[in-house]
């Protein structure tokens, strides 16, 4: 049988590096309890001018039966839908986003509830890049025979950059926040050890519509884009 003989320096260099390796293990065990982790959020806003506006108009009709209702409803919306490509030129974008017909209903007491009619109602989206025609499209619509004005809502055709300034600023915030906090302790930020980003919102700071005589004012406003990012940091003793 083979006999394996290790040399005294062999067994020397084996137990030199059992021992750097136990000293590197505890070295990096202190270290982990030595540091402190924190986390700390950061928010940021970035304000755009809004470049489209997005319109509800919508025909609400009533007749005695179903198919009245309906035929009166295409007519005037027909109508309307006239008007607003007249309005908007060659390249209107104008879509249906609802359409319902439904029965209107008695309750007479003590009785059974009889239908006492029909009522049926159309909403087109109607969007527009140029803000300051939008007044004059709601005008040319409901003098068509739109009755209903279901939302306007001002936004950006692309929000990409104001999303990611707003990141980008949160992020900063963040990391600003974390670096006050450490100073103040006498510490010094070791690693960042996570980020977590909430999906950027855009919101209107303000709008309105008023009804005139004259052609119907709108007044854009502003739009705020607001995202918030979380750090999850490692503070430790100065070196």
């Amino acid at each position: 049988m083979a006999r394996i003989i290790r040399s005294p320096l062999t067994l020397c260099a084996s137990v030199l590096l059992a021992l750097g390796l136990v000293a590197s293990r505890a070295s990096a065990q202190t270290d982990d309890r030595a540091a402190s982790t924190i986390r700390v959020t950061g928010e940021a806003s970035v304000t755009s001018r809004p470049d489209r506006a997005e319109l509800d108009l919508g025909v609400m009709t009533r007749a005695q039966s179903s198919q009245q209702a309906a035929t009166e409803n295409a007519r005037v919306v027909q109508n309307v839908l006239t008007a607003l490509r007249q309005a908007l030129g060659a390249r209107a974008s104008i879509e249906t986003v609802s359409y319902a017909l439904q029965p209107e209903y008695q309750f007479p007491q003590g009785g059974a509830p009889t239908i006492t009619g029909y009522t049926a109602i159309n909403v087109v989206r109607v969007a527009e890049d140029d803000l300051a025609r939008i007044g004059a499209v709601i005008d040319a619509g409901t003098r068509a025979g739109a009755n209903q004005i279901e939302r306007i809502r001002f936004t950006l055709r692309d929000d990409a950059a104001a999303k990611a300034g707003a990141l980008r600023a949160a992020a900063l915030d963040a990391r600003a926040k974390a670096s006050s906090l450490a100073s103040a302790l006498g510490l010094q930020i070791l690693r960042i050890r996570s980020v977590e980003e909430a999906s950027p919102t855009l919101r209107p700071l303000y709008d309105l519509a008023v009804r005139t005589a004259a052609t119907t004012p709108i007044l854009p406003g502003t739009l705020e884009t607001t995202a918030t990012v979380t750090l999850v940091v490692d503070f430790g003793n100065r070196r």
